[in-house]
C-alpha cells in the first residue's frame, strides 16, 4: 500500500506490503458541509441552549466584549468563523473598540503581531485589539477562589471583568483532556500558571485508562472553571483531517460542545483488532509537528496502538525543536524515564508532564524518529533518529522481527486508537 504521510509543510512516501498491515487509523469520513459560512450563521441564530446569539447582545449591550480564540498551535478556521460572528456583532449596535480578542495561549509562547495576521487576517488584526494571555503575569490575573480539587483558580482580569464571553475553538480528541475545544478555551486557555499545573496535574492518573468523556475528572473542573468565569457562548467547530469543517455547534458551553464530541469521537476514535509490532505514525505534519511538545500528541496515539516491547517510528518534522523551555530541561538532564515519571509524579510542573509523555511510552517500547531534528535532541527524547523512513523501517524490522505487523497512522496527532 501507498501512503503520503504528512511532513511539515510536505509529505514523506511511504510503501508497506498490504499483507504486513493490521491496520490503518484514519478518521471515519463525514461529509464536510457545502456551505460552511452559513452553517456558521445558522447556528449563531439557532444555538443549543441559549437563545440566539443577536437577541443575547442586543439584551446584554456589553461594554467589554471578549472573544477567546486559539493560538498558532491549533489550526482553526476564522475566514470562516469570524465573519458571521463580526456580523452578528455590528447588528447588535456593538462598537470595535467594544471587542477584545484574547488569545488563550495557556502557557504557550505569546503571539508576535506577524503571527496575529498569519492567523487571524489582516480585518481582525486592524479593527479589534488583540491580546495574548500571559499565564505568568501576575498582574493579569484575578483570584476567584479555589477549584474542587481544593487548588487557587487564578483567571485571565480581561475576562474576570468581561460583561459578555465567547469562545471558540476546535474539537478533537486530547490525551488526557478527552476533547479539546469548549471549556479549554478557559483551562488552561486563559488561566494562571499554577492553576494549569494543578489542573494537569491529575493526568498521570488517567493516561493509561482514561474515562469517559463526561466522567472525566480534568474535564469537569474544566467545565467548573469556564461556568465561573462566566462563558456566555460559545462557537466550536468539528473538522476533519483536510480542516474541512463537518459540524458547527454554538450556544452553551456544554450543550454545544457535548453534541460537537459526540461527532468528534465518532470521526477520530478509531477501533483496532489487537496492537501492532511496528506503528508508523505520522504527527500529521505542521503546524500539528511544529515542535516535540505538540508531536507529543501523536506519540501518546501511536502507543495505544504498539505492543510492549514494540516501535514506535514517529514521523515529525519538529521545526522549532522542543518548544517549551521547561519539557526542554527534563529531556536535557539525563534523568532516565524512571526517573522523569518519578519526579513528576512527586512534583507535577508545566512542560513536565511532555516530559512525562516520552518517558511513558520509552519505559515500555522503542521510538525512532524521521525528522530534522539533531541526533543529539532526538536522543535526549529516549529515541533513535532515521535518515529516511526507509531506513526507519528497517530499524524497527530489526529491533523486532522480519514478519513484524504494522499498524499505519497517516494522522497520529488526531486519530486515537480504541481496541476492540
Amino acid at each position: 500500500m501507498h501512503f503520503e504521510l504528512k511532513y511539515g509543510d510536505g509529505s514523506l512516501p511511504l510503501d508497506i506490503e498490504q499483507s504486513r498491515i493490521l491496520s490503518v487509523v484514519l478518521p471515519n469520513k463525514r461529509r464536510s458541509l457545502a456551505d460552511a459560512r452559513n452553517a456558521v450563521a445558522s447556528a449563531l441564530a439557532q444555538p443549543e441552549g441559549t437563545a440566539p446569539l443577536l437577541e443575547m447582545l442586543i439584551d446584554r449591550k456589553p461594554k467589554k466584549l471578549v472573544i477567546i480564540v486559539n493560538d498558532i498551535t491549533r489550526p482553526t478556521p476564522y475566514s470562516i468563523l469570524m465573519p458571521p460572528l463580526i456580523e452578528v456583532i455590528e447588528k447588535a449596535g456593538i462598537p470595535d473598540e467594544n471587542v477584545t480578542i484574547l488569545i488563550a495561549t495557556g502557557i504557550h509562547d505569546l503571539h508576535t503581531h506577524e503571527q496575529n495576521l498569519i492567523v487571524y487576517g489582516e480585518e481582525m488584526c486592524r479593527r479589534f485589539r488583540i491580546i495574548s494571555h500571559d499565564a505568568n503575569d501576575s498582574s493579569m490575573l484575578s483570584h476567584k477562589g479555589k477549584l474542587p480539587s481544593g487548588y487557587d483558580y487564578w483567571l485571565n482580569r480581561i475576562v474576570d471583568e468581561a460583561d459578555f464571553l465567547i469562545t471558540i475553538g476546535v474539537v478533537m480528541p486530547h490525551y488526557f483532556a478527552g476533547f479539546s475545544g469548549g471549556r479549554k478555551s478557559i483551562l488552561p486557555g486563559v488561566v494562571g500558571k499554577e492553576t494549569v499545573e494543578r489542573n494537569h496535574a491529575r493526568m498521570v492518573e488517567i493516561m493509561d485508562n482514561l474515562p469517559p468523556i463526561r466522567e472525566n475528572p480534568i474535564s469537569l473542573e474544566m467545565i467548573y472553571a469556564a461556568r465561573i468565569a462566566g462563558v456566555d457562548f460559545i462557537l466550536n467547530v468539528v473538522v476533519d483531517e483536510c480542516e474541512s469543517i463537518v459540524e458547527v455547534v454554538a450556544g452553551d458551553l456544554e450543550k454545544a460542545w457535548y453534541k460537537a464530541v459526540d461527532v468528534s469521537q465518532a470521526m477520530y476514535m478509531i477501533p483496532i483488532p489487537e496492537q501492532a509490532d511496528i506503528t508508523i505514525c505520522s504527527a500529521s505534519g505542521f503546524p500539528r509537528d511544529i515542535n516535540l511538545y505538540q508531536a507529543q500528541k501523536a506519540l501518546d496515539h501511536a502507543d495505544r496502538a504498539t505492543k510492549r516491547g514494540g516501535t514506535i517510528i514517529l514521523v515529525a518534522e519538529c521545526r522549532n525543536d522542543y518548544g517549551e523551555k521547561v519539557f526542554e530541561r527534563f529531556m536535557t538532564a539525563g534523568y532516565s524515564p524512571e526517573e522523569i515519571m518519578s519526579h513528576i509524579k512527586a512534583h507535577f510542573v508545566i512542560g513536565g508532564h511532555k516530559a512525562y509523555g516520552f518517558a511513558k511510552v520509552a519505559a515500555e517500547k522503542r521510538v525512532i524518529m524521521v525528522t530534522s531534528l539533531s541526533e543529539s535532541i532526538v536522543a535526549s527524547c529516549f529515541a533513535q533518529k532515521a535518515s529516511s523512513l526507509a531506513g526507519a523501517i528497517d530499524m524497527a524490522i530489526a529491533q523486532q522481527s522480519p514478519e513484524a505487523k504494522f499498524i499505519i497512522m497517516p494522522e497520529g496527532s488526531i486519530t486515537s486508537p480504541v481496541i476492540i
